[in-house]
Formats: structure tokens, C-alpha cells, sequence
């Protein structure tokens, strides 16, 4: 997609797309409302701004849009394949594959939600130390960290959108 067809197509069309990238509506919409855009960069910078102030309740719905670390997630659709290249650095090694399983469900006990990192460029060793360190947080500061990584992969998968 180019600049110009992002600030062209019809909000309705967008709107799919945009929840690809992240599935919280008031982050969509505010994006979609700030247009046109006069360059990525700058709708980036919008999208990176509304990202960093979702609402607990779209961070959570966000989440529920994202599988687990680790899970290879089939489907031909967009989110699934941008999930399996983002996790990449995702080793098959059985020894890492059962330490992120065991982590995961640490963290899912913990805290009642799907362990979330942007995990695009990490390997899976960095993955799991991050999955490890994050189970000693307490709720506020994971909850703030949770939001951060959501953004970070919002911002990411919306520059995909331009990249494609």
C-alpha cells in the first residue's frame, strides 16, 4: 500500500487492516481520523502517539489477538503469517520449546493473560530471559510493559502495511 492509497481508501476498507496491526478500536479510529497523512513517517509517529495511551480494556483486547510465545500459528491470513515472522527467532530447539512452554504458563498463572513481546529480532534465549525477568513484576509495572511491547508491535506491523 502507498501513502496515497492510505489516505484515500475508504475508512471501512482501512479499518480491517489497521486492527490487523493492532486490534484496539480507539487506536484504529484515531489513526484513520488524523488523516491524510503528508508522510510514514509522520502517520507512524501518530499511530506510535495513540498507541502509548490505549485504555487497559484495549490493551487486553489487543492481547487476546496475539497467541502464545513460541505457538506457530497457522493460516494464510496477514496476522498469522506476520505472527510466525515475528517470531522467527523462535527456536525449535525441544529444550528452549519446553522452558517458553513452562514460562508461558508461569505467566498466564501470574497474571491471567498471555505472556506479549515484541519479538521480532530476539532469539529465543532472549525471549525466555525477558518471559523469566517480567514473572517478578508486579501487576502495574507489568501491565505498563505489556502496553509498551502491544505498542511497539503495533507500530511495526503498521510500517509492514508500506513495506509489503
Amino acid at each position: 500500500m502507498t501513502l496515497v492509497e492510505f489516505n484515500s481508501t475508504a475508512s471501512e476498507e482501512l479499518l480491517p487492516v489497521l486492527l490487523t496491526c493492532c486490534d484496539a478500536p480507539s487506536w484504529a479510529d484515531g489513526v484513520l481520523a488524523a488523516r491524510p497523512y503528508a508522510d510514514i513517517d509522520g502517520l507512524l509517529a501518530r499511530a506510535d502517539e495513540l498507541a502509548s495511551g490505549l485504555p487497559a480494556s484495549e490493551v487486553d483486547r489487543a492481547l487476546s489477538a496475539h497467541p502464545r510465545i513460541g505457538d506457530r500459528v497457522q493460516g494464510k491470513d496477514t496476522h498469522s503469517a506476520w505472527s510466525r515472522q515475528e517470531q522467527s527467532g523462535v527456536s525449535q530447539d525441544e529444550s528452549v520449546a519446553a522452558q517458553l512452554l513452562e514460562g508461558n504458563l508461569a505467566y498466564e498463572k501470574r497474571f491471567g493473560k498471555v505472556f506479549l513481546i515484541c519479538a521480532t529480532g530476539l532469539s529465543a534465549e532472549q525471549i525466555l530471559a525477558s518471559l523469566n525477568e517480567r514473572l517478578t513484576n508486579d501487576d502495574e509495572t507489568e501491565a505498563a510493559t505489556v502496553a509498551e511491547e502491544l505498542r511497539k508491535i503495533a507500530v511495526l506491523r503498521l510500517r509492514k502495511v508500506f513495506d509489503a
